[in-house]
């Protein structure tokens, strides 16, 4: 099984495991791991700091089932529809929009709506929410029942699949490509998001979401930003290793204490081929 990586030329000679884990931390979803033994651990990298996840449980299948079952069960709709309620001070969606809106006033499309791509969707109220704002929203994601919900409840077009294995050809080219929650969920990061590149129209942009692990961990292991589903959680530092190795330049990062108790970075991104300018 492929260990985490962020293609660090280091090899992680410089990481010490500062976490283990030999049952799950409370909070923590109770997926389905069959007869394998609950054990793991974080690895941290004393130069970047950067957590990688060291553990030999297999989880290829989390995300065509069991991630959702665990998560939402039969409560996908109700669950979307009390996140759209949810008053805007309580809200880590509503300011996630507002961040996206404001940046993308500089980049201002003419002629058309502009065009959003969301990876990993899974209830689709950050797409919801861009449509209401005008955009013409696509959405992709490796679960049937989520691909189903953004098409009959969030109204937007949806592709079922992984990302590393459809093209331009079948999904389109975007303005904005978003990746909220999503990259440490994925054993290589930089791969993932090194093809979003070939999905961006010129000028496009990329907008990422992703675990502080600096701040988290100064609350203790059982934070949630070290569940069992994250390969990795982040510093600000490998935050723009992850971005230059896929190919991008880092155009802005922002280090977030959500409404829902969540420490995030977040980040705008460019292809290297492009040179924008920064709002």
């Amino acid at each position: 099984m492929m260990q985490p990586t962020l293609r660090c030329p280091c090899n992680l000679t410089y990481c010490q495991t500062v976490f283990r884990y030999d049952t799950p931390p409370p909070g923590e979803m109770r997926f389905d791991i069959g007869a394998q033994m609950y054990q793991r651990s974080y690895l941290r990298c004393a130069l970047c700091r950067h957590w990688y996840s060291d553990n030999h449980l297999d989880l290829s299948s989390l995300y065509t089932r069991a991630y959702v079952d665990a998560t939402y069960g039969d409560r996908f709709q109700a669950t979307f529809r009390r996140i759209l309620a949810l008053p805007p001070e309580c809200s880590d969606n509503t300011a996630r929009v507002a961040r996206v809106l404001e940046f993308v006033r500089a980049f201002p499309v003419v002629g058309r709506s502009p065009t959003l791509l969301d990876i990993g969707s899974g209830l689709g109220v950050f797409p919801y929410r861009m449509k209401e704002a005008g955009w013409d929203c696509t959405v992709l994601d490796p679960d049937t029942r989520a691909v189903q919900h953004a098409e009959t409840e969030v109204g937007v077009r949806a592709f079922l699949g992984d990302f590393l294995a459809v093209n331009p050809e079948q999904v389109g080219v975007f303005d904005l490509i978003t990746l909220n929650k999503v990259l440490e969920h994925v054993v290589d990061p930089v791969g993932m998001l090194e093809r979003a590149a070939g999905f961006l129209r010129p000028q496009g942009h990329v907008y990422i979401e992703l675990p502080d692990g600096e701040v988290a961990s100064h609350h203790g292991p059982q934070r949630e930003e070290f569940f069992i589903e994250h390969h990795h959680v982040f510093s600000v530092e490998s935050l723009s290793m992850l971005a230059e190795r896929a190919g991008f330049l880092t155009l802005s990062v922002e280090r977030l204490h959500e409404p829902s108790g969540k420490f995030t970075l977040c980040a705008f991104l460019a292809p290297k081929s492009v040179s924008p300018t920064a709002p």
